[in-house]
């Protein structure tokens, strides 16, 4: 592997194709729990087999709570392999911020935006990648300007000198066009949804909520006894959001065991990662370090996915450099066109909705290309592979 640091020598050794490997997978900021997420796996698996030319088999979800998984087998004309994928969701975290009463909803993500403002989020993401920075400030912007068009209508009988009984029409008409026009529309944009995803970014960034802090110790208990078990390669894998979780449980472990991974093939792929969503902000301090106990950890190599048309990632960004650790190894970056993964058509229907083509790094493909999750983490191929052009190297 080149750009990072070469696999460690221990690990020289490793076979061609991929016998066992154990997957580790965080989710992003979505309402699906393990269950759902294994089945989405499935889908793609299905068309992935399709495309690449191999047969897989996903087995049923087993084991409680945050240990949850499943396992895959994988079978070309010249190899077999089998891969155990632990799910890491917060499905809990996302159904409880996004059951509250709408008010608060409205009062907590306008309260996390002013706090990635005032602790530098919102600077920092226009300076390094201006695209994230109209994603953060999208949702908050349209429903400010629609909380603006409602005080107007519901003023409307003073701008217009009119008598006071139209007063309670105008009330009646602000409330019909919030809740009855706008809310349902911007459903298509996942605005509220968005308003607890930087609820969920500010507590990452800042530790101090009870219930995220025991749901990392949970995950972390859970990837300690997944670490445990013997394979030819660890891929840590993370998504969007995840990243920073991955972040958090990997660099809290590393930090109490620093020889965890000793002799271990570790690779640590960050997809559409965020890890910078929440590591710009000031008072993420242990997630900066921990991004710092990452990549000096020498069993890692640690892997990023960009993509240029994905507007919810750090594109063409160090994220360890920016971290604050410019002086360690940097994570390889690999650049993938999703237009060049789908066909035509499908990627017409989607390249408009912002939240859909950042999912795709997750989901099937239509032709071969130089990623497919669902190839990386049940294929032959070792994860590295996936740093270049994997399309000559398939069997």
């Amino acid at each position: 592997m080149t750009g990072r640091h070469a696999i460690p020598v221990a690990k020289a050794n490793q076979p061609e194709h991929i016998g066992k490997r154990i997957v580790l997978h965080f989710p992003g900021f979505e309402p699906l729990d393990a269950h759902k997420h294994r089945q989405r796996y499935e889908r793609s698996l299905r068309k992935t087999t399709t495309v690449w030319g191999f047969s897989a088999d996903a087995g049923p979800i087993r084991g409680p709570g945050s240990s949850r998984y499943f396992d895959v087998a994988s079978q070309g004309a010249t190899w077999c392999t089998s891969s155990r994928i632990h799910i890491f969701d917060h499905n809990d975290i996302v159904e409880q911020l996004n059951g509250r009463p709408l008010a608060r909803r409205l009062a907590l993500g306008f309260s996390s935006a002013a706090r990635v403002v005032l602790g530098g989020g919102a600077f920092a993401y226009f300076r390094h990648a201006w695209r994230f920075g109209l994603f953060f400030v999208f949702p908050f912007l349209l429903v400010g300007l629609a909380m603006a068009a409602s005080l107007v209508i519901a003023a409307y009988p003073q701008w217009l000198g009119l008598d006071p009984w139209h007063y309670p029409l105008a009330i009646v008409l602000a409330y019909a066009f919030f809740f009855s026009i706008f809310l349902p529309w911007s459903d298509r944009f996942h605005t509220l949804h968005l308003f607890s995803d930087w609820e969920m970014a500010v507590a990452l960034a800042r530790l101090d909520r009870p219930e995220v802090l025991a749901w990392l110790e949970d995950c972390a208990a859970s990837v300690r006894a997944a670490l445990s078990g013997e394979a030819d390669e660890y891929v840590i894998s993370s998504h969007s959001m995840g990243s920073s979780v991955a972040v958090h449980v990997l660099g809290m472990l590393l930090e109490r065991e620093p020889e965890l991974l000793k002799g271990k093939r570790v690779v640590f792929v960050t997809l559409g990662g965020a890890v910078l969503q929440c590591a710009l902000l000031r008072p993420a301090e242990v997630l900066r370090a921990r991004v710092g106990v990452i990549a000096r950890t020498k069993e890692i190599s640690w892997l990023d996915i960009q993509c240029l048309t994905d507007a919810v990632n750090f594109y063409r960004s160090k994220v360890v450099a920016l971290a604050g650790h410019p002086d360690a190894p940097q994570a390889k970056i690999a650049f993938v066109r999703i237009k060049h993964m789908l066909s035509a058509e499908r990627y017409r229907r989607i390249k408009r909705d912002l939240l859909r083509v950042h999912r795709q790094y997750v989901l099937d493909s239509d032709r071969r290309a130089s990623f497919d999750f669902s190839l990386m983490t049940a294929g032959p191929l070792p994860a590295v592979s996936f740093a270049n052009d994997i399309r000559a190297h398939m069997p």
